[in-house]
């Protein structure tokens, strides 16, 4: 059996670090939006909201044109909607906060990890039942880790991680 090496303590502090939002933090976000009655309720696909461009790494947030497809004619008058039509309409984004980050010094692809038959929610949690996001997956090193050796992946440092 495969073992991970051991972790230096520095290296451990190090990677305790690169959090972006504790566990369970929901920040407030520009706009409400509610993954159960887009995701969960409508069953709308994740990629419909968060596509994934070439050359896949990372998952992206669907501009604002996008959701007036829908909401051009549905729930026209909320004032959050008419928040997300005016951004839509000055060609901008939404500011929203950033709840998960890969460090720029881990390779990771999305892709990747989706074409293995991961799921959205082995990483994110079960955001389909969330009307607010959060940080719920402590996404570390160690998470990583288990994950592949449970899937047999490989664990070798080069293999996430570029040698210097």
């Amino acid at each position: 059996m495969s073992r991970a090496p051991k972790l230096s303590l520095s290296l451990s502090l190090a990677l305790a670090a690169i959090h972006i939002l504790p566990a369970a933090a929901q920040p407030e976000q520009p706009l409400p939006f509610s993954h159960k009655a887009h995701a969960g309720n409508l069953k709308l696909p994740c990629k419909m909201c968060h596509p994934n461009p070439n050359p896949g790494e990372s998952m992206t947030i669907a501009a604002p044109p996008v959701c007036m497809q829908c909401h051009s004619a549905i729930k026209t008058d909320s004032p959050a909607i008419q928040k997300l039509a005016a951004y839509a309409k000055q060609g901008k984004q939404v500011p929203w906060v950033r709840i998960y980050e890969v460090p720029s010094y881990v390779n990771f692809s999305h892709r990747s990890h989706l074409q293995a038959q991961n799921t959205c929610e082995d990483c994110h949690g079960k955001v389909v039942e969330r009307e607010r996001l959060y940080r719920e997956v402590d996404l570390n090193m160690g998470t990583c880790m288990s994950c592949h050796g449970a899937r047999k992946a490989s664990v070798d440092c080069g293999y996430c991680h570029e040698p210097r």
